[in-house]
């Protein structure tokens, strides 16, 4: 089973989104792009993830032009950005699927209630995932 997650830069909820689907079940091969790829990761995200035991800081920000000739069982977007400017892919994708997230990197305001915002997020991103491993993809494994 082979998981593309697509977002704008690939830094911050693609990334939270591939370091779950990953814990999920190590049967998936997952892999995340952007489509503006910004070439690192949210401080944030990795702040995020480590809070509950999952560790993306190995995880690179790469563009989605690396994936494009590869067959994909998913490839599903994660903000409307990517959602909206997704190239078409030249390999085979069975199943294209938007799931998309606020990017608490653009919150604004007290250093507590960002930080809320990665929490908030991270966790709707875990859950909304989590409802996909269960629903349409464990059972193809």
């Amino acid at each position: 089973m082979k998981v593309l997650i697509l977002c704008t830069g690939n830094s911050c909820r693609s990334q939270m989104a591939h370091g779950f689907l990953q814990s999920f079940d190590s049967r998936i091969q997952v892999e995340s792009a952007g489509t503006e790829a910004s070439g690192k990761l949210n401080s944030g995200a990795v702040k995020a993830m480590n809070e509950i035991g999952i560790d993306i800081s190995g995880h690179s920000s790469d563009s989605v032009q690396k994936y494009l000739n590869e067959e994909w069982d998913y490839v599903i977007t994660v903000c409307g950005g990517a959602n909206e400017s997704c190239p078409a892919f030249i390999g085979n994708v069975k199943n294209r699927l938007h799931i998309g997230f606020d990017d608490p990197s653009h919150a604004t305001g007290t250093q507590e209630f960002i930080w809320s915002e990665y929490v908030r997020v991270r966790n709707e991103i875990k859950a909304g995932f989590y409802k996909l491993y269960i629903e349409d993809i464990k059972p193809q494994l």
